[in-house]
């Protein structure tokens, strides 16, 4: 009897030795965080659309990337994905988070030039896209101080010209709204801060045209005289060549 219970006393402890080694053998140390393959996965969540879960996936390299070769192109994307989602202010928001942490990175040229692009593309007319189209100019302009030698200097100068243009317009169209309305002075103030910031502005000629008219109701005969001489020398196939004209003749009666 004594002998059966000293085996079954061996026997169960030999099972709890053999379950306990079989449990700790089950039990998988955990594994080591790969910042590529983690990228490479948040890459695929963001190409099939999955924001919120590449957004996710992109934070967690950005702040387990031991290496901090991942990290900041992660938080790059999280920028891009915002602009992809059209979600205008987050996106600026985190190319500036990129700008603060990566002022000396590869793509911070990237970063600045995608702010500017943000804005630029808010551009659809020149009644609408005024506001884009100056913060656009100021953030281009601040690329080009910033990053000189950036890889988007072919075309930088044609963003800032459409920029300009759009400002212009803007300019023109608010004097125009004056001078019909007859506030010829609030006119004036336009189209001279027209003519003088944008000396390339493609409709220059009916700035100088409405400029003379504006000073001519105003009886301010001399100012009149001058811009409508400017006009008429300088554009003398325009539509307004008529009225320009015949308004310089009443003048000189």
């Amino acid at each position: 009897m004594k002998i059966r219970t000293k085996f079954t006393v061996i026997l169960l402890i030999f099972l709890f030795l053999a379950v306990s080694c079989a449990g700790k053998s089950a039990v998988k140390p955990p594994e080591k965080f790969d910042p590529e393959k983690s990228f490479a996965k948040a890459n695929e969540q963001l190409e099939k659309k999955d924001y919120e879960e590449a957004r996710a996936s992109f934070m967690e390299v950005k702040n387990r990337d031991l290496t901090k070769k991942y990290a900041p192109l992660a938080q790059l994307k999280i920028a891009d994905s915002y602009v992809k989602e059209d979600e205008i202010e987050r996106a600026i928001a985190e190319y500036h988070k990129f700008l603060e942490a990566y002022p000396d990175h590869q793509y911070a040229s990237y970063a600045q030039y995608q702010i500017a692009m943000v804005y630029f593309n808010q551009i659809e007319s020149p009644e609408r896209g005024y506001g884009g189209a100056a913060k656009a100019l100021e953030e281009f302009e601040k690329l080009k101080k910033m990053f000189p030698r950036n890889p988007y200097k072919d075309v930088i100068e044609l963003r800032i010209e459409k920029c300009r243009n759009t400002i212009a317009e803007y300019e023109y169209l608010v004097g125009n709204f004056y001078y019909r309305k007859g506030s010829y002075n609030a006119a004036i103030k336009r189209f001279e801060g027209l003519l003088k910031n944008y000396p390339d502005y493609k409709g220059e000629g009916e700035a100088l045209f409405f400029t003379g008219l504006s000073y001519k109701h105003l009886n301010q005969k001399d100012k009149a005289a001058e811009y409508l001489t400017r006009f008429i020398e300088k554009y003398p196939n325009n539509k307004n060549m008529h009225d320009a004209k015949k308004a310089l003749a009443v003048l000189k009666k």
